[in-house]
């Protein structure tokens, strides 16, 4: 029997988009004086590093943590909530024991907290349950926790797994409970429950060296590194060892670097044992799933398994009449370098080259996963064209498979009939149909992948603004007919030049722009949406012709 590391915690923090993960690791940051910094330094999402986290208000990258408390490390991870960033999720879960389930007092359980636990619940972990936001004047913990619960027998959890504590927070305010009587003070209750509830880790330092690569990341001073937990033995400085990667393949390397994470830093260390999570430096061409283990007596560990990509996009050079106009990288060598460094960390991502010169696949969990990319890589000065989104399928015992999607649409009564009507034409399948208040009613769907491209916009237009949908990958299913999706015709511009208020003012009757006026167009580029089925040849470039003679209504 393995030894257990009694001083060691190691949980992971799931839950739906905006249900407060973030906000909870601020604050155990902050009142375990892990974070100290100055009044004007300080910010909330700390661990939201990126920007396009930060102004999206989502998690994309997990990021590992560590507190102390009364002589124990707790060592936290932040995951994302969106569907579309599994691949990380997936990881992260390999290396912690728990998991802290944080659920929206008002929402309830929602579709992204279905697929974060179900992968949580299928690996054995832990489950902590902690009600969030219930600050807000319409939570209703009770519906919150009978959902929790159905939603656990729903995924298969086993007897322990429904024995699981139930905690009440405001993250925000920075307090936790174990029931509303309680004096709601600080975060004391959930470290104790985390200490009482998650099992330490397994660990035997006296073993052979075993230690999983479950992360990636990259310094231009040590190179590349692999973040992961020690599952055996123990790892110093200058060590060599034995790098394996999921094919068999082995390699030597020397560690040249060990860190501990603590806190919002990294520390240096000399040493580290199993169970700690750790980030080594000297390991080249190093990738997740390899494993590290001792030279004399190899043993590797089960590599990790992923879920394939669902969508994929086309990413080419830019050959279009603007090109190089606004970009700083805009040729094959610099678009294949950026797309190779991006696949060596985003294991989620597939990257194919294509014949021809500058063509590439990119295949991605999702239009979020894909939507991502490209903005990053605008952002950096990247110039590049990209294709429509299309789905994977699959083919097994001789039938076609498409992904499809475990949608939830929470919308007032009033819209029921144009939502039914649309997810008819769309291929979906309801699945159930529950009330919320007298206002209110949440839709359940099992819908194609390929029928959600471009239904945001159309859904958000026909509840005027107030619909919500969440969706999550739900599994392969037999390909469905064709489904037309594409209402609308486009505004296809007839003659280059810059547009012009005058022209766009008495065409706006017949559809959309997506341009200003004075924006410079080229011959044959898409400018707006026709409200008819039908493409439309126009010229939005048109100028007003100056005469010296004035009639009524030619000022409009």
């Amino acid at each position: 029997m393995k030894n257990r590391r009694d001083d060691l915690r190691n949980i992971a923090i799931i839950a739906h988009v905006d249900h407060g993960k973030t906000t909870l690791v601020d604050a155990i940051l902050k009142q375990t004086g892990e974070f100290n910094v100055k009044a004007e330094e300080a910010q909330d999402m700390v661990l939201d590093s990126n920007p396009l986290e930060r102004e999206r208000g989502i998690t994309i990258l997990s990021k590992c943590t560590s507190v102390p408390y009364k002589g124990n490390t707790i060592n936290i991870v932040d995951t994302p909530g969106h569907a579309d960033f599994g691949s990380e999720v997936e990881r992260i879960l390999q290396m912690v024991d728990g998991a802290l389930m944080l659920v929206d007092a008002v929402d309830g359980p929602m579709p992204q907290t279905r697929f974060v636990l179900r992968k949580a619940l299928s690996l054995g972990l832990v489950p902590i349950v902690v009600i969030n936001k219930m600050d807000n004047p319409h939570a209703n913990a009770a519906s919150a926790v009978d959902k929790i619960i159905n939603l656990f027998i729903d995924l298969g959890a086993t007897e322990p797994q429904l024995d699981f504590p139930i905690l009440y927070a405001s993250a925000k305010n920075g307090w936790v409970v174990a029931n509303m009587q309680e004096e709601q003070k600080d975060l004391q209750p959930l470290f104790d429950t985390i200490i009482n509830t998650v099992h330490p880790p397994l660990a035997d330092e006296s073993k052979n060296l075993q230690m999983l690569v479950t992360m990636l990341d990259y310094n231009n001073f040590v190179g590349q590194i692999g973040i992961g937990r020690i599952v055996n033995g123990k790892m110093q400085t200058g060590q060599n060892v034995l790098l394996i990667n999921s094919s068999g393949a082995k390699k030597q390397v020397k560690i040249t670097r060990i860190e501990k994470f603590l806190g919002l830093r990294r520390v240096e260390t000399e040493t580290a044992k199993a169970g700690d999570i750790i980030a080594v430096a000297g390991l080249k061409d190093v990738d997740v799933g390899d494993t590290l283990c001792c030279l004399d007596n190899p043993d590797i560990l089960i590599p990790l398994v992923i879920d394939e990509p669902t969508i994929s996009m086309e990413f080419m050079v830019n050959d279009s009449p603007f090109a190089g106009l606004e970009g700083e990288f805009i040729t094959s060598r610099h678009l294949k370098n950026r797309l190779l460094k991006e696949a060596k960390t985003n294991v989620g991502l597939k990257i194919e080259e294509l014949p021809g010169e500058g063509k590439f696949k990119v295949s991605g969990r999702g239009e979020l996963h894909l939507a991502i990319l490209i903005e990053t890589m605008r952002r950096e000065g990247f110039e590049i064209a990209v294709s429509s989104p299309e789905v994977i399928l699959k083919k097994e015992n001789g039938q076609i498979l498409e992904p499809t999607e475990y949608l939830s649409i929470d919308i007032e009564n009033e819209h029921q009939g144009v939502v039914f009507e649309m997810l008819g034409e769309r291929g979906a399948v309801m699945k159930n149909m529950i009330p919320e208040g007298t206002q209110r009613v949440r839709l359940e769907y099992i819908i194609p992948s390929s029928s959600l491209i471009g239904f945001k916009s159309e859904f958000l237009t026909s509840t005027r603004g107030v619909g919500i949908m969440h969706h999550s990958f739900n599994g392969y299913a037999p390909k469905t007919t064709n489904i037309k999706f594409r209402k609308n015709g486009v505004f296809i511009v007839k003659n280059a030049g810059r547009t012009t208020a005058y022209a766009m003012y008495s065409l706006q009757n017949q559809g959309g722009f997506f341009v200003h006026p004075i924006t410079q167009v080229y011959a044959g580029m898409i400018v707006g949406q026709n409200s008819r089925d039908n493409d439309l040849i126009v010229n939005p470039c048109k100028e007003k012709n100056l005469t010296n003679m004035r009639k009524k209504g030619s000022e409009e």
